[in-house]
């Protein structure tokens, strides 16, 4: 029988010990969680869920593919059991999920025409030169540029980075703009294009950083608590740098931001 105190904070922890796997939902997004042409699942989140939820005493990992504006309504109608995505915390997912504290921080940086022939390092210098603009579907990136001053409906919106770096060798827009993670990998192979320097975008007049993290329903707050526990213990052993170096992410990209600053205190 589940005593008051485990109820109070949700039970769900104790429900995947017991069942000995717990299912993780994913958007298909490398680097953060993505299944590889092996047909295996792998990404910076899923490999991280191996390690802390092993830790917790749940031994498997199972993914739930879906699309990305899927995730939050798929955890909270039980699909799954947590968001493992590198999903931004922002104030308005924070009215729908609770998140575990950030396991890494992200700027932007856009793909534009080797050389940057037009000087595109920020959402202004894009409003300012007139700049053909994408984006992908339902990125942080369509608000900044908008926040800039850009007219959302001429924002081209493609499904990735690879459509948004086609789309720039191809000369049907002047820039994409994505995290500076995927950005950095994706021009690594092209002839035509590279990443600008990674920069904060402007929210409210004020350079933004955003974090990534792992999320869990509302009423889930024993299991998001044991999951922090964990994860700051790999931050201090520098083990976290080492489980997300393979995907892409450097020094710089570590975070100390906390879910309390990204939801808005």
């Amino acid at each position: 029988m589940a005593t008051a105190s485990t109820t109070k904070g949700g039970d769900l922890l104790d429900r995947l010990k017991a069942q000995g796997v717990v299912r993780l939902g994913i958007a298909g997004e490398i680097p953060f969680g993505y299944i590889d042409k092996n047909g295996d699942m792998t990404g910076e989140a899923p490999e991280l869920a191996k390690v802390i939820f092993k830790r917790l005493g749940v031994d498997r990992v199972q993914p739930v593919p879906t699309e990305f504006g899927s995730l939050i309504p798929g955890l909270n109608s039980q699909q799954f059991d947590v968001v493992a995505a590198g999903m931004y915390v922002n104030p308005e997912r924070c009215e729908q999920v609770i998140f575990s504290d950030p396991d890494y921080q992200m700027l932007d940086s856009f793909i534009v025409r080797k050389g940057n022939p037009k000087g595109l390092h920020d959402y202004k210098d894009v409003v300012e030169k007139k700049a053909r603009f994408a984006t992908g579907t339902g990125y942080a990136e369509i608000q900044y540029a908008v926040d800039a001053g850009y007219d959302e409906g001429d924002i081209l919106i493609v499904p990735d980075q690879v459509a948004g770096l086609n789309a720039v060798e191809a000369g049907r827009v002047d820039v994409f703009a994505g995290t500076a993670l995927t950005t950095r990998e994706v021009v690594k192979k092209s002839a035509k294009a590279e990443a600008t320097k990674a920069f904060a975008p402007l929210v409210d007049g004020k350079p933004h950083v955003d974090g990534g993290a792992f999320a869990f329903r509302l009423t889930e707050t024993n299991l998001r608590d044991a999951f922090n526990v964990e994860l700051r213990k790999l931050k201090k052993s520098g083990e976290l740098f080492r489980i997300l170096k393979p995907f892409g992410f450097t020094e710089a990209e570590m975070t100390d931001l906390t879910a309390k600053e990204l939801c808005g205190g």
